[in-house]
């Protein structure tokens, strides 16, 4: 790298430019440019400046071994914000749970694959290494999976930048990401054209949309991801698949939203797997999860349940591991019974409720949500219980 003299606030260095200068959207020069178009970062002396670029031009980005592990130490440090709670915290999503996904919806070279609530992009880079190393790929299919494969959307700046920067570090060298807010779109609105053969997300819950934004949606309800799961439904191919994580409220809750929102996934898709993680399963995070596994096309005849149990608790020093997920892994191929899995046909399904609670027959811990009224309702019978059984005491003495 040649020398360069700085001054002190030199605004000399333009890496947004890049933006402009780019032959096209499909180059890094481009998404180099979305990247510094997007953060702010002024250094305010010139020899710190200089002492930056000659770290940087000291990296070798050359082979893909070197990639690899600068993507690794990437991934670290978002995995690090995550358990912090800091900033990237909401973007991580287990990169083992996200390949477990993933082997089990099995995309497949040509597939489009999206997620519109995209975070740091785990689900994206995940499936792109699951893709690039299937055997034999040709010139084109890498051209494929470098620019017409991977599709997200991303409303926060940070987790934008991280997801775009991911993906490059990944090996994707032009990703197909948009800063937008992808709820603020009308499902009415949604061609053909504009659909995916796999849909793949985590996408965010506990958030309440304003009216305007629910308008958009034909089940109407303030909770995020509840919309984002009508969006996923919408944008799927005839045919295509989708593992999305949910909270696992979403499996029993009472309200009309909740209960219209799982007949229209029964009716609209064929719902072939429930997987029920345990607590603990995304660290620095109380809720417990499932994952709804589905193709669009068919009504749901039957779902397969796997209540995932690691036999310990988990936690950041004892997350799941691959041994955790073989079994789920292998069961779901056949959708084979075991103490841990077991199918549940539609037709014994509340039909006033759709409840699709996770209830083990063999045996296994039942998983139900109770509302906060229901657990003081409990609270006041058992005082109540206590208070009638203090009053025998009393008349006996």
């Amino acid at each position: 790298m040649p020398k360069t003299s700085f001054r002190k606030n030199s605004d000399s260095l333009h890496l947004k430019a890049f933006k402009q200068k780019a032959s096209s959207p499909d180059t890094i020069e481009y998404k180099i440019g979305e990247i510094f178009g997007e953060i702010s970062n002024k250094i305010q002396s010139g020899y710190i400046l200089r002492e930056v670029l000659d770290e940087v031009d000291a990296l070798k980005f050359r082979s893909q071994e070197e990639k690899h592990e600068l993507s690794h130490l990437y991934e670290t440090k978002i995995k690090n914000m995550g358990n912090a709670g800091r900033n990237g915290g909401e973007y991580y999503t287990p990169r083992l749970l996200i390949r477990s996904i993933i082997k089990v919806v099995k995309p497949k070279i040509g597939d489009k694959i999206y997620d519109s609530a995209v975070g740091s992009a785990g689900f994206l880079c995940e499936a792109y290494e699951f893709l690039r190393s299937k055997p034999d790929l040709s010139t084109d299919d890498w051209d494929t999976l470098h620019k017409n494969t991977f599709y997200g959307k991303e409303k926060k700046s940070l987790a934008y930048v991280i997801a775009i920067m991911n993906m490059i570090l990944h090996g994707i060298e032009a990703p197909n990401i948009i800063h937008t807010n992808t709820l603020t779109e009308n499902l009415a609105d949604i061609q053909e054209k504009d659909r995916y053969d796999i849909v793949l997300a985590n996408p965010p819950f506990g958030g309440k949309e304003r009216k305007e934004v629910q308008q958009n949606f034909p089940i109407r309800t303030g909770e995020t991801a509840f919309l984002f799961l009508q969006h996923f439904i919408k944008m799927l191919k005839a045919g295509g698949r989708a593992g999305v994580v949910i909270k696992n409220t979403f499996l029993s809750n009472t309200d009309n939203a909740s209960v219209s929102l799982r007949k229209h996934l029964l009716e609209s898709c064929n719902l072939y797997t429930i997987l029920d993680c345990p607590g603990g399963t995304f660290q620095g995070a109380g809720v417990k999860t499932v994952v709804l596994l589905f193709e669009k096309g068919a009504p749901t005849r039957k779902v397969w349940y796997y209540q995932l149990d690691p036999g310990r608790s988990l936690g950041k020093t004892n997350p799941l591991n691959d041994v955790d997920l073989a079994e789920f892994i292998e069961l779901s191929e056949t959708f084979a019974e075991s103490p841990k899995s077991w199918n549940v046909d539609v037709a014994n399904i509340d039909p006033a409720t759709f409840d699709l609670s996770v209830k083990n027959p063999n045996g296994g811990e039942e998983i139900t949500h109770r509302s906060s009224q229901e657990i003081m309702d409990e609270i006041a019978t058992l005082d109540a219980e206590s208070a009638e059984v203090l009053k025998k005491i009393r008349g006996l003495m």
